[in-house]
């Protein structure tokens, strides 16, 4: 267990990620519709400044800028040809953020990959080979900006993870992933969380889990039903929103409190999670109330659907018949990674 993230693993019980980048860049100033990676070269003060408050709030590990930093989704900004500048700018903007406010603490640096934005064959054009080759060349672009490992996030597909992985375990570094289980208990494409937590145990995953979703609450579901499924030993990751999203005053804010993502942070590691952090709406007052509610809790059992529902809100009917053991029958179906040389991603 040589690298930065199995290390610290080993150190402590849980590790706290970052909050929402994204949602942290639409407050300084990024427009909507505007790719977030290109402000690593316009504006990398804005994005340093987004790293700084995370590690200072105590963040363990923190992910780029760089989300949508495949081809395909900088295509849609005229900006396929800038895959390797965008990634390696990301990557060292979060080195140089960690290592300035933090220099004598261990911060992992995680290079985000999200989806392609594209449909995979047979339901869509994009073919595995293709998908593959983009995820390798945004991953060999983190490695090369200095990352300790690649984040595969908001996933939704296996499709899309199986050319995920092989892309980016071409560059050797360990690879994390988590899917969003933003549908009645499941992802868009069906996924869930037992069959999350099949295919890790056939992959080489060092990490899985879920982010982003419909809320705290069912983000705490999705962990719970996926560490029922998993082995005892496996590294699971927990980064929800931060409460629900509202429209208000011409914007899209989050109604998360301090006060409520500290207690979803003890829920998730009372339900199996040992990597806790928050994704969209995610501010650094979140994190330190997060860090101060791990720092002085006990762990308990992993909580019912009814504790969770009392402090952060509804859990889906589709989560909660997980719960209860009404796990679909094709949870063994997606066993290991349908790895190939030849066709596709999402």
């Amino acid at each position: 267990m040589s690298d930065l993230l199995s290390h610290l693993l080993t150190q402590r019980r849980w590790l706290l990620a970052d909050g929402g980048m994204g949602s942290s860049l639409f407050a300084r100033g990024l427009e909507s519709g505007y790719a977030p990676e290109l402000w690593n070269i316009e504006h990398p003060e804005r994005i340093a400044a987004v790293h700084a408050e995370f590690v200072d709030a105590g963040a363990d590990i923190i992910l780029t800028n760089t989300f949508g930093g495949t081809r395909y989704r900088l295509k849609l900004h005229q900006a396929e040809g800038r895959v390797a500048e965008l990634n390696v700018a990301g990557a060292r903007l979060a080195r140089e953020a960690a290592t300035r406010v933090a220099p004598g603490r261990a911060v992992v640096i995680a290079g985000s990959m999200g989806p392609t934005g594209e449909i995979l064959e047979p339901l869509g054009p994009l073919t595995h080979t293709d998908a593959v080759a983009a995820f390798a060349e945004q991953a060999q672009a983190l490695k090369d900006g200095g990352v300790d490992v690649l984040w595969v996030e908001t996933l939704s597909s296996q499709e899309e993870l199986n050319a995920a992985i092989e892309g980016a375990s071409q560059t050797g570094l360990p690879l994390v992933c988590t899917f969003s289980f933003d549908t009645n208990g499941r992802t868009m494409m069906g996924i869930s969380p037992a069959e999350l937590a099949s295919i890790h145990a056939h992959s080489q995953l060092a990490a899985c889990g879920s982010n982003c979703g419909t809320g705290a609450s069912e983000l705490v579901a999705s962990i719970v039903n996926l560490a029922r499924a998993s082995a005892p030993d496996a590294v699971l990751v927990a980064k929800g929103n931060c409460g629900i999203p509202r429209y208000v005053d011409g914007a899209i804010r989050f109604d998360g409190t301090p006060e409520l993502m500290a207690h979803y942070a003890t829920l998730a590691l009372d339900a199996g999670a040992r990597i806790i952090g928050g994704c969209c709406g995610t501010t650094g007052v979140h994190l330190r109330a997060m860090r101060r509610a791990l720092e002085t809790h006990t762990r308990e059992a992993s909580p019912s659907a009814e504790q969770i529902e009392a402090l952060l809100g509804p859990v889906s009917m589709g989560a909660k018949a997980q719960f209860a053991g009404q796990m679909d029958r094709s949870a063994g179906a997606l066993s290991a990674p349908r790895l190939k040389t030849t066709h596709r991603p999402d």
